[in-house]
């Protein structure tokens, strides 16, 4: 009469146990990765197991961006801790635990090769995670649409870059020198072209008026948000969404041409030693302005594979067939 219960009380503490460790090693098993520009930063943060057998299991959390050139490991660490991580509490039934994170992988604009041990420090201290990866935005794009396969990647959002890759790494990368001395194909630059016509003349007036009126701007603001504010290069970008909405308009189409067009004349012309004609790329511009990429690629000889507005699901795609 004894023992029953007593085995039925071991076999309550047996059970609790294996699903307490099972729980444990699931929490412990996350996997987090980034994609972060100027504007934004994209993590997804999924269950390695569970994302191998399907791979939609999965969250992503966005908050603003992070790049380390421009902000301090403060002002990062704040981003992680007050919007990441209270999103990611919000992902689980009880607080955030440490250890939660087998894997991190920050890809980012701006994490150049001497920036990589300020992320690391901010992300390994935030995150209480040793296994971090920190590497710029490109390689990041390169892997989620090329894989293991070589081609011509580029990132054509807020900012633009481009490599060849060869699929294992960038073999080149023409400098992107940034939306003052670069840029070509960006959000930032097509702001510049936007603004420069709608001011000197180039663009019709109705065009000049409906921006303005639309935005809510005077000229003075304008050169404020460009000279005076801090990123300017996000407040140009942010023109591109009211050219969307008047593509029909012939003028902005041009404008939207040359943009692509001044981008491969001036960087991915450098890829022509390479054997590849293939293309492809990742961010907004690419995505909402496709038929433009398309044509201005045709018309120097390349083919657009793909065109991702984010890679982020790719980049867990890959990081689960190469761990």
């Amino acid at each position: 009469m004894i023992v029953l219960p007593f085995l039925q009380i071991y076999y309550i503490i047996y059970k609790l146990r294996n699903v307490f460790v099972n729980f444990a090693t699931k929490r412990q098993r996350m996997i987090l990765i980034a994609d972060s520009g100027s504007t934004k930063t994209d993590w997804i943060l999924a269950n390695e197991a569970d994302a191998i057998k399907a791979l939609d299991t999965y969250k992503i959390i966005t908050t603003q961006g992070i790049n380390p050139i421009y902000q301090s490991e403060e002002t990062i660490a704040k981003i992680v801790s007050e919007e990441l991580l209270t999103a990611v509490n919000q992902q689980f039934a009880e607080p955030f635990a440490h250890n939660t994170f087998a894997k991190v992988a920050f890809y980012g604009a701006g994490c150049t090769e001497a920036m990589y041990p300020k992320m690391q420090k901010v992300l390994s201290s935030a995150l209480q995670c040793e296994a971090i990866e920190v590497a710029g935005d490109l390689l990041g794009a390169a892997r989620a649409l090329c894989g293991n396969a070589e081609g011509v990647a580029c990132i054509l959002g807020t900012g633009a870059n481009s490599c060849f890759y060869d699929g294992k790494q960038i073999v080149k990368n023409v400098p992107p020198l940034g939306y003052i001395l670069g840029d070509e194909g960006s959000g930032a630059v097509l702001g510049k072209l936007f603004m420069n016509g709608i001011f000197k003349g180039s663009l019709p007036s109705e065009i000049r008026d409906a921006y303005l009126a639309e935005a809510q701007l005077t000229y003075q603001q304008v050169i404020e948000n460009v000279y005076r504010k801090p990123l300017a290069n996000r407040f140009l970008a942010t023109t591109s969404k009211f050219i969307l909405r008047h593509i029909a308009e012939p003028s902005l189409q041009q404008l939207v041409r040359t943009n692509f067009d001044n981008f491969f004349e001036q960087n991915i012309v450098h890829y022509h030693e390479y054997s590849t004609r293939y293309i492809s790329a990742v961010g907004s511009i690419a995505h909402y302005f496709r038929r433009f990429f398309e044509a201005s690629a045709a018309a120097h000889g390349y083919e657009v594979q793909k065109i991702e507005r984010s890679p982020i699901e790719q980049m867990l795609r890959y990081h689960l067939q190469n761990r």
